[in-house]
């Protein structure tokens, strides 16, 4: 898609004769990535949609101006959200997946034999046509027979549903728009009502250096709805700060597999991998107040 002459995108602009993109964090720090090309780039009914071609990052995801994966590091994101609250249940049967509009958490899912069922529900249709037919590496333009794609507003979803699930993992983007939604008391409690007895969540909790109040309001928050909470962490680079942030809240222990069942096409988790990220810094520690 070439946009010589004519009107470029919301959020692109063009610097010395090359094409940038430019996210604004928080009013405070400008990220630019140098594009190459302009892949798809529509409104949506909820935001704006683009697929992009970067010289550093390849192909990304980006709504409303904000990077939501890349097809050099989305993977890192993906494995950490789906394989390591699945090792804690290795009986889940049935696997709901709120947001992953790019559809690698679903992929990574999928990767499981015993699952079967697969429900992702995302607001928004047309992130997950672009995503299966513009970002296959992140995607792998995602055919699975066991996931069920739901075009739907996953806090309303989730209201109708009790004692369904055995794994429900909230892949939202930045609590902005649409997905602001997902990261309230509300939205919590209706997770742990649509979850079986002996079920599990996770969720992305934003970045321990620029978001830690969301952090620990989202630790909060799960933590008073389950017995068993643990926060993990990885580093994915095209996300501020680098270092980012899971919550799984769970009815069951958290006991750690003596063995794993991590599948061997991972490019980021293994067993090492999964055994450490649950060692915090210290300031995270103590932020969360972590016995």
């Amino acid at each position: 898609m070439k946009h010589e002459g004519s009107a470029l995108p919301p959020y692109l602009h063009m610097d010395n004769g090359e094409l940038w993109l430019t996210e604004d964090d928080r009013d405070n720090l400008k990220i630019s990535y140098r594009i190459k090309e302009v892949i798809f780039a529509e409104p949506s009914e909820y935001q704006h949609v683009m697929i992009l071609d970067s010289y550093d990052f390849g192909r990304m995801l980006v709504l409303d101006g904000v990077v939501q994966t890349t097809s050099i590091d989305g993977h890192i994101y993906n494995e950490m959200i789906s394989h390591v609250p699945l090792q804690f249940h290795p009986e889940a049967k049935r696997v709901l997946i709120i947001g992953g509009g790019d559809c690698g958490a679903a992929r990574e899912t999928a990767k499981y034999a015993h699952l079967e069922a697969i429900d992702m529900v995302e607001i928004d249709e047309k992130v997950v046509r672009a995503c299966k037919e513009h970002l296959p590496a992140v995607s792998g333009n995602l055919s699975d027979p066991r996931v069920r794609f739901v075009y739907d507003d996953g806090v309303v979803f989730v209201q109708e549903k009790e004692n369904v699930y055995d794994v429900i993992m909230i892949d939202s983007s930045d609590p902005v728009g649409p997905a602001e939604a997902l990261f309230s008391p509300e939205f919590y409690a209706n997770v742990h009502r649509a979850l079986k007895a002996d079920g599990l969540m996770v969720c992305q909790s934003q970045s321990p250096i620029f978001h830690l109040d969301i952090l620990k309001r989202t630790y909060r928050n799960i933590r008073e709805l389950f017995p068993h909470v643990l926060v993990y962490t990885a580093v994915v680079p095209t996300y501020p700060g680098g270092l980012w942030s899971f919550t799984i809240g769970s009815k069951r222990p958290l006991d750690f597999p003596a063995q794993t069942t991590i599948p061997n096409d991972t490019k980021y988790v293994n067993d090492a991998v999964f055994r450490q990220c649950f060692a915090l810094p210290e300031f995270l520690r103590s932020a969360l107040e972590v016995e």
